[in-house]
């Protein structure tokens, strides 16, 4: 990916990530205030939840689709290399904080279903988060962080196709092929028309969601039969309207916590004691120990111009799950499990935020140490 291109990606994910939380902050305010009963109008007589996280996040899960393919042809993941650091240090971060939850509920069988919440990196939060830090923090650890969530966000999306798919209905299970194997042919034909392609990705969306398999997997198997001459341009357009209209949305019907359900106490049960601990420990020891391993035995080396202290803050801010952690959450139970697990993605998020961002604004820029 060109310097420029990169910097504009970085520029609008940091944005992204701000109305995030604004839109994040906005939904606890209405959930705790006299407008709730207009919130809780909003979301369920409109049915505006079905709409955001089975409709609009299709789009989001087709832009990191497309982001995929993107870095994988001409980008950070074009040389195996190049994949496998982020790569190895993205396993590790998902692994151990799914181990660290399966710990703490082992006990109970259904409540295991939420294994995978605390796996995931929010890179537009943890952008977000590091431009306030300025020019402390080199363009290579953006690089080498958004390498990683392009493959935490594979990770993800594999995840939920594995393991969170509904009853399953074969029938459209086949069609969902059939329409994917035309995708592929148009690809295959060199067909550039767009039109194609997204009425195809429309009818494909439809199949896989009558089958029982989660609908947003269908944006990422259509974002990877796009022509490779057409990404960028509907990056270019679909992007923003990701980053800045339907994430904010799906952060503000989704954050809508009820303070006075949530004691204090009950963040020590063993739902959101699982997921804060797997965001704010999990993801900073896979992720950090993979990176000093790879590092030691002289398989890879630092991001330029880094030190060890900005990998070590820089892999407590991925533990950010936020957007997809929210997302997996929501598949994984209903309420008033599902209330439990916002607040400890919510805290556990706030905790690995403030303490990378503290490690990094402790870091001297200067300090580059030897590897």
């Amino acid at each position: 990916m060109p310097i420029n291109t990169l910097q504009k990606f970085l520029k609008l994910e940091s944005f992204s990530g701000i109305l995030l939380g604004a839109a994040s902050i906005l939904a606890l305010i209405s959930m705790n205030s006299p407008a709730r009963n207009l919130y809780q109008h909003i979301i369920t007589d409109y049915n505006i939840s079905f709409i955001i996280n089975n409709g609009l996040m299709a789009i989001f899960f087709f832009i990191v689709g497309l982001e995929i393919k993107r870095e994988i042809i001409s980008g950070e993941l074009n040389a195996p290399k190049k994949i496998m650091f982020p790569g190895i240090a993205a396993l590790f971060g998902m692994l151990l904080p799914a181990v660290i939850y399966i710990l703490f509920n082992h006990d109970h069988a259904e409540l295991l279903r939420g294994w995978a919440i605390p796996t995931a990196t929010d890179i537009a939060f943890t952008l977000a988060v590091l431009t306030l830090l300025g020019s402390r923090i080199p363009l290579s650890i953006k690089i080498f962080l958004t390498a990683l969530a392009i493959f935490d966000d594979l990770g993800a999306i594999v995840i939920i196709a594995l393991f969170y798919a509904q009853h399953l209905e074969l029938i459209y299970l086949l069609l969902s092929l059939a329409v994917l194997l035309s995708l592929v042919l148009l690809n295959y034909l060199t067909i550039k028309n767009i039109i194609y392609y997204l009425g195809l990705g429309i009818i494909l969306w439809l199949c896989v969601l009558k089958s029982g398999v989660h609908p947003t997997i269908a944006g990422v198997l259509l974002a990877l039969t796009i022509p490779t001459e057409k990404i960028a341009s509907l990056e270019k357009t679909l992007h923003p309207w990701v980053a800045y209209l339907i994430l904010p949305l799906f952060a503000f019907i989704n954050m809508g916590i009820p303070f006075e359900k949530i004691a204090l106490g009950a963040l020590f049960t063993s739902v959101p004691l699982g997921i804060i601990l797997g965001l704010c420990l999990g993801k900073f020891l896979g992720i950090f120990s993979s990176v000093f391993m790879m590092v030691k035995s002289g398989f890879a080396k630092l991001p330029t111009n880094s030190n060890w202290q900005m990998m070590l803050g820089a892999s407590f801010l991925c533990g950010i799950g936020f957007t997809m952690s929210l997302f997996i959450g929501d598949l994984a139970f209903s309420n008033p499990i599902l209330e439990l697990v916002r607040a400890g993605v919510l805290v556990g998020s706030i905790l690995s935020g403030i303490v990378g961002l503290v490690i990094l604004y402790l870091t001297r820029p200067s300090a580059t140490l030897s590897n």
